[in-house]
């Protein structure tokens, strides 16, 4: 009964030309199920068909649920999501391979975005900040969709201790990193925590200092009175108006910024990033890679992309970028810090050198960023000055 009824208020909002904003979309239900008398039973029909109309149908109890991060489906049987803990199956199927494949289609429109045989891959962003990914066969056996849950907590450095994801010690370096205005980047695979720990650090600048937000899609949460933020925007259905990550950064440089930061960069943008990190400005980047032993050649590849050879791109990476805190996650499903690492020139090419690890404890650079934080007047940590050690 219940698909026959969204079919009915479907098929009486696209007669009448209508968007299914919420007050419409309650009138044409009450139109289509005037034998419904029930107030209870009216709002649960009310939930079910927004969901399936301008929701995102069987997913949107997920969505909802605190702590979902992240909600994938494989194929009509196999949806899975995650809180924190790994990904979990979840009791949620759909009718049938059609009935993802018009979700996916549905979701890619609202965003202006298609989806078809023509246009088989999809990455867009909703309208509530929740990042869409769609793929319909015949790439993929299924059609399948990923969507990446915008954070809803504002989450301090505090909370990330709590909640075992960064050691106390750990998080005293961390804070240093901030007060000295060191720049840094964050690394590590994707569900890491990156972009929360990042929102976390730049949320302690002093109120006075603008931070100038770069991103792909609004994913930052940051718990701070002078935050400027820019988006990508994709190009439309015609192939124009395209604004990405490299020219946002340039004309983050003309907006008077204390610290820049940048969601994520992972091509050419890193070019004109580095040049306003040598120029005076502060900032933080999230970067995915393996290990912090890994970060030089992600640094040289996307360098290449830009047409800068390893060399150039070691002297911008080691003059612009202090740390490195690289993130993983443990067997039990948390985020957590495992690294911190220091950059450097080594022969023309950059280096890394350990500050700290989990798994090896104080490193030989702890020295090394202990006298750059008592130079710039903040307080050294006790953990770099070898008093305070950190295990796994």
């Amino acid at each position: 009964m219940t698909d026959l009824l969204i079919d009915r208020v479907r098929r009486r909002l696209v007669e009448r030309g209508l968007t299914a904003d919420a007050g419409l979309l309650e009138l044409a239900l009450r139109e289509e199920a005037d034998g419904v008398v029930d107030d209870m039973v009216f709002d649960g029909l009310r939930r079910e068909v927004a969901a399936e109309i301008v929701g995102a149908g069987p997913l949107e109890p997920l969505l909802a649920t605190p702590g979902v991060t992240d909600v994938v489906v494989n194929s009509p049987a196999a949806v899975w999501f995650d809180r924190g803990r790994g990904m979990e199956r979840a009791d949620v199927r759909f009718a049938d391979e059609a009935a993802v494949r018009r979700l996916a289609q549905r979701l890619a429109a609202t965003s202006g975005r298609r989806l078809d045989d023509a246009t088989p891959c999809v990455d867009a962003v909703l309208a509530d900040g929740t990042r869409l990914h769609a793929v319909v066969p015949p790439i993929s056996e299924h059609t399948t969709l990923s969507l990446r849950v915008l954070a809803r907590n504002r989450l301090t450095l505090e909370d990330l201790v709590a909640a075992g994801s960064v050691a106390a010690p750990v998080a005293e370096v961390l804070r240093g990193l901030v007060d000295a205005k060191l720049t840094f980047v964050l690394t590590g695979g994707t569900g890491t925590g990156k972009t929360t720990l990042l929102g976390a650090l730049i949320a302690r600048a002093a109120p006075g200092e603008r931070l100038v937000l770069i991103e792909d899609a609004a994913e930052l949460v940051v718990d701070h009175p002078h935050v400027v933020r820019l988006v990508t925007r994709a190009a439309n259905v015609e192939g124009a108006g395209a604004v990405g990550l490299r020219e946002l950064v340039r004309q983050s440089l003309r907006m008077r910024p204390d610290r820049l930061v940048v969601g994520e960069f992972r091509g050419a943008e890193m070019v004109e990033l580095l040049v306003a990190l040598n120029t005076g400005h502060e900032g933080g980047a999230t970067l995915h890679a393996n290990s912090a032993a890994d970060v030089p050649a992600r640094f040289a590849a996307l360098g290449a992309l830009a047409g800068l050879p390893e060399v150039s791109v070691a002297h911008l990476v080691a003059s612009a970028i202090d740390v490195i805190v690289h993130l993983r996650r443990a067997e039990d499903g948390r985020r957590v810090v495992s690294e911190i690492a220091m950059l450097h020139r080594e022969d023309e090419r950059l280096g890394v050198t350990s500050v700290w690890s989990a798994a090896g404890g104080i490193g030989p650079a702890a020295r090394a960023l202990a006298a750059r934080l008592g130079a710039r007047g903040t307080t050294v940590p006790e953990m770099l000055l070898g008093s305070a050690g950190v295990g796994p």
